[in-house]
């Protein structure tokens, strides 16, 4: 095709091209000017008396074209800063014309170098224009570039419609905008219509694509907007914000992938206080599965706590070197040491150790098994982590006089239907008896929902499932989950470690649980696709239900008792305060825990669990 070809052509021969049209228009318009100046095209009789002004122009024009860098102005990205290069290289152009003439002893109208300047700065503007409207002529013609609308004539819009220009793949043609003021006018050079028109203006542009320009809309009018478009039949994407455009994030990219906060269904929760800051400035804080989703978000945001030391704890090397490379990059500006340990939680004489050695002041134990379905099919395994894993740290911990302990816990804990959730359960009660015996250490725990971007959460296998085109699957169509962002989990950690008073269970107040049907729907949406009707077939993507897997719960609940909720100096944060077992309880669950894992009994395990943990059930079939 004529137009990739253009595209195509090196960077070197642009430049020739846009030198040899520029030079070869300086004599042109010096003749020009002649013309305008007598009023007559014919008047060779005093173009030869000035026939070394016009081989000198020529010449030394060119070279004052490409000092000037007139060739290298991209045709696509043509702005007004491009326009005042022009129009000071015409300018000089006319001082050389001066200067020659009175180097030469010409005679003739003083004007003349004048009209040259304007004749000569029209004409390279047009010459561009005029390229530019060829070129995006042959790519309509050929289909090269899909035609697109932009939502939102605001600073958003423009910004995306500048960098759609410079794209080969799409073709900003008219902006959409539900404010009045700017119905009918021109911004940034495309028209502005309303949205009522968008069916006609669909059809009148063969628009293919409709892209969610406007960085300050809520959620639910971002939500009622794509099933707006959607309903034309239209691609819709949600395309990156004015900020993230100007700090060059996503202006390379238009479309964006699906961001967790856009899923969440409400607000983010504003968690950074100055509590955080005094809670952990010049500490040493020991991060267990540091190289794990949420273990990583710790170690990054407590980079600006100003802590003395961050110990990284992981068993897996892969993950321990990637969570090191990370860190020292940004530790090196906050004068923070960053200190890497290779060991298992279970490995009680490493964990005291590393302690020890770093003299350890506050652990956050992230480290855990946290897959539903493989702790499932691995109970004896995903127990021994668990929970034997946080009774060796919380012993190591307490026997070290650390200041604080938080357990990173979950939801599936709270009456569980699976082996996952009763070992986190068992873990929050071993936690709950150390507290019973020191006053020094201050134990706490911590509950998550589904946190949105974590390794094996819906996020990012919905996002793989429709990059492939589908299906999407969701294992019920009434499962619900509790939704939080990575961000606000590690700052949630971070407070109940601040607040802790010792035996505490916080938990973030996230709203409404949601249907995970609902986010599958969300996602396809937001990623520019449709969802297929099953009864008529239309739609890119469609969305599988499953069936429950082992263990798995429609819903899931964050407390155990709703009547233990105590206030914390953070609104959307609660306190609360459950029952717990006694030491004898606990020091009999632990000892028969161990006898299980050292015959490796399945089914005893099974039966330890139903006895110790409140609620635990199994999850019948749900049709």
């Amino acid at each position: 095709m004529i137009s990739e070809k253009l595209h195509n052509l090196p960077r070197l021969a642009k430049r020739a091209i846009f030198l040899v049209t520029d030079t070869l228009l300086v004599p042109i318009s010096l003749y020009a000017a002649f013309a305008l100046r007598y009023g007559t095209l014919t008047q060779m009789d005093r173009v030869q008396d000035s026939l070394s002004l016009f081989v000198l122009m020529t010449v030394l024009g060119g070279v004052l074209i490409s000092i000037c860098r007139l060739p290298r102005i991209k045709l696509n990205a043509l702005e007004m800063r491009a326009v005042t290069r022009i129009g000071t290289t015409a300018a000089l152009l006319a001082l050389l014309a001066i200067t020659l003439s009175y180097m030469l002893d010409l005679s003739g109208p003083r004007s003349v170098p004048i009209i040259f300047c304007a004749v000569f700065f029209l004409a390279s503007l047009a010459t561009r224009i005029a390229a530019l409207t060829l070129l995006g002529w042959l790519e309509d013609r050929q289909g090269t570039r899909q035609r697109v609308a932009i939502y939102g004539a605001g600073a958003g819009g423009i910004q995306m419609a500048a960098a759609l220009r410079q794209s080969p793949e799409a073709r900003p043609v008219l902006f959409i905008d539900d404010n009045s003021n700017l119905q009918g006018l021109m911004t940034a050079g495309l028209p502005v219509y309303a949205s009522s028109d968008l069916k006609k203006l669909v059809e009148r542009h063969r628009i293919q694509r409709v892209l969610l320009a406007i960085p300050s809309i809520s959620e639910e009018r971002r939500r009622a907007l794509i099933d707006k478009l959607a309903a034309l039949g239209l691609e819709v994407q949600v395309l990156p914000s004015y900020i993230e455009m100007m700090t060059g994030k996503g202006a390379g990219e238009p479309l964006r992938p699906v961001s967790p906060d856009a899923l969440l269904g409400r607000d983010k929760v504003d968690l950074d206080t100055p509590e955080i800051a005094k809670a952990y400035a010049g500490r040493t804080v020991l991060v267990t599965g540091a190289g794990g989703s949420i273990g990583s978000e710790l170690c990054r945001q407590l980079i600006n706590r100003r802590p003395k030391r961050i110990v990284l704890f992981e068993h897996s090397e892969i993950a321990l070197y990637a969570i090191d490379q990370d860190m020292r990059k940004r530790a090196a500006g906050a004068g923070v040491a960053i200190t890497t340990r290779l060991g298992s939680v279970t490995d009680a004489a490493r964990v005291a150790a590393v302690m020890s050695e770093c003299e350890v002041e506050i652990v956050l134990h992230a480290a855990a098994y946290k897959h539903v379905p493989i702790v499932e099919e691995n109970e004896l395994e995903g127990a021994r982590n668990n929970v034997m894993g946080t009774k060796v740290v919380a012993d190591a911990a307490m026997r070290a006089g650390v200041e604080r302990f938080i357990l990173v816990s979950t939801d599936k804990a709270v009456r569980p239907t699976n082996i996952m959730g009763a070992s986190k359960r068992l873990a929050e009660l071993v936690v709950q008896d150390l507290q019973t015996r020191t006053t020094r250490t201050r134990f706490a725990i911590v509950r998550f929902g589904n946190v949105l971007g974590s390794s094996g959460s819906v996020l990012p296998l919905f996002e793989r499932q429709i990059k492939q085109g589908g299906p999407v699957t969701v294992t019920h169509p009434e499962v619900t989950r509790f939704f939080m962002t990575i961000p606000e989990a590690a700052r949630l950690v971070l407070l109940a470690g601040a607040y802790a008073k010792g035996s505490d269970v916080f938990v973030l107040d996230m709203g409404e649980p949601q249907k995970i049907i609902d986010i599958a729907r969300r996602m396809v949406e937001m990623s520019g696709r449709t969802v297929r009707d099953s009864k008529t077939g239309k739609g890119d993507i469609e969305i599988e239900i499953t069936g429950l897997r082992p263990g798995e719960k429609l819903y899931e609940e964050l407390l155990i008792d709703d009547d233990s909720l105590r206030a914390t100096p953070h609104p959307k944060i609660l306190r609360a305060e459950e029952a717990s077992l006694s030491e004898i309880e606990t020091s009999s669950m632990l000892r028969e825990l161990e006898k299980t894992l050292e015959a490796r009994d399945t089914a005893r395990l099974r039966r330890l669990i139903a006895a110790r943990v409140d609620g635990y059930h199994i999850q019948k079939e749900v049709g």
